[in-house]
């Protein structure tokens, strides 16, 4: 199968060096921005190296566009995997929050909350498409029971809402449609608020932390979830289970912060903290839809070792780790996504295209819209200069010829 060794315009690198050229920015300036070296901005637009997602938001703040303009997401999906066909009903009753439908049935809360459970596991089994095509009808019910109860009931449909509000953010980031997201992020806020859960409010803001994340605002992302830790309190001895979950939980995302930022030391005191948090909960959980756990703070070694290219510990993480059976698919997939990215920054080409080949099994939707999957298959058929046949089969699979 022919894949065109220079469909250069799908790549980051492309679009960074046509956005940095556009601005009159050399290599040398855009590298002092960001701040990286000019001998990786130079790697990257040639397409010898991938873009990083650091890299790759280091790059949109400095250029001043907006991230998506980088990755070039949402991706066209020629397999007609039918997510985005659900995106404008989605909106529709996201813009109808606050409208709640008088005329419209809501059924009693076990049977919302039985839905709202089936939408989670959609969402952790990374099928975006039936997700999408649950959410909308699911929301204005929920927005319309909000609306009409009150006391303790009215608190627990809200928590129901910010659940699936949050199956919103789900799919916006797996297409790539970070307006939404950010418009999804601000609902589970207020639903979270409505709730008086200050767990769920907790857990909010640490996803929240993702859009920080994702801007490369890495100071300010560590001063939200500092915030939310000091709010739970520091002692976790006295903690119950779900407070530990949410603590370790942003324990887990301040070291991704750190490691972005170049923090090795701060990135690995938070790992031990989250670990120690794990040590404490003594098992993968599931509070709040965090699935905390020894296996998340697993995971979370590997992305760090990744951000700060740690090739070693790469290495080290992934033959020693063994993901259990009951890994979410969107767990599994992120891993076995960083894991490629790191086997590639180590040298080892067979390695990385074997973990995109375990996403692909293990979250297929996920792997197909996630732009570092199609970075390190850039990447791999870049440095192989004529396409192997398995690998322009998985160019094809992802909608790249």
């Amino acid at each position: 199968m022919p894949y065109a060794q220079d469909s250069g315009n799908d790549r980051i690198g492309r679009r960074i060096a046509e956005a940095r050229k556009a601005r009159g920015l050399t290599q040398f300036q855009l590298a002092q921005r960001i701040p990286c070296s000019k001998s990786l901005i130079a790697q990257v637009e040639r397409g010898h190296k991938p873009a990083t997602p650091s890299l790759t938001a280091g790059a949109a703040r400095a250029l001043g566009v907006r991230l998506e303009q980088l990755t070039g997401q949402p991706y066209e999906d020629p397999h007609r995997g039918r997510v985005h066909a659900t995106v404008p009903d989605i909106r529709t009753s996201m813009l109808s929050w606050d409208l709640p439908d008088e005329t419209l049935p809501v059924r009693c809360y076990g049977e919302l909350a039985a839905d709202v459970a089936s939408a989670s596991a959609l969402g952790r089994e990374g099928r975006y498409a039936r997700l999408g095509r649950l959410l909308p009808s699911l929301l204005d019910e929920l927005s319309t029971a909000c609306h009409a109860a009150d006391g303790p009931e009215r608190e627990r449909l809200f928590g129901l809402l910010a659940e699936a509000y949050s199956g919103v953010t789900a799919i916006a980031y797996a297409v790539g449609l970070l307006d939404l997201r950010s418009q999804a992020m601000d609902r589970v806020g207020w639903a979270a608020r409505e709730s008086a859960d200050p767990l769920r409010v907790g857990r909010t803001q640490w996803q929240r932390s993702t859009l920080l994340l994702q801007a490369a605002e890495y100071d300010r992302g560590m001063r939200l979830l500092d915030r939310v830790r000091h709010d739970l309190g520091e002692d976790i001895g006295p903690m119950d289970p779900p407070t530990l979950s949410v603590h370790g939980a942003t324990h887990l995302r301040s070291a991704m912060f750190a490691a972005r930022a170049g923090n090795a030391p701060t990135a690995h005191a938070h790992l031990d903290a989250a670990g120690e948090a794990a040590r404490r909960l003594g098992r993968d959980a599931n509070h709040y839809g965090l699935e905390f756990g020894p296996t998340n703070v697993a995971m979370h070694r590997l992305g760090v070792a990744v951000e700060l290219h740690d090739g070693p510990e790469v290495v080290r993480v992934t033959r020693r780790t063994r993901l259990p059976a009951s890994v979410a698919p969107v767990r599994a997939g992120h891993w076995y996504i960083d894991a490629a990215r790191g086997w590639l920054d180590h040298g080892n080409r067979e390695q990385a295209f074997a973990a995109l080949q375990a996403a692909r099994r293990r979250s297929p939707e996920q792997t197909r819209n996630h732009p570092q999957v199609r970075e390190t298959l850039q990447t791999l058929l870049q440095l192989e200069r004529y396409g192997k046949e398995p690998l322009a089969r998985f160019a094809a699979w992802l909608g790249m010829t």
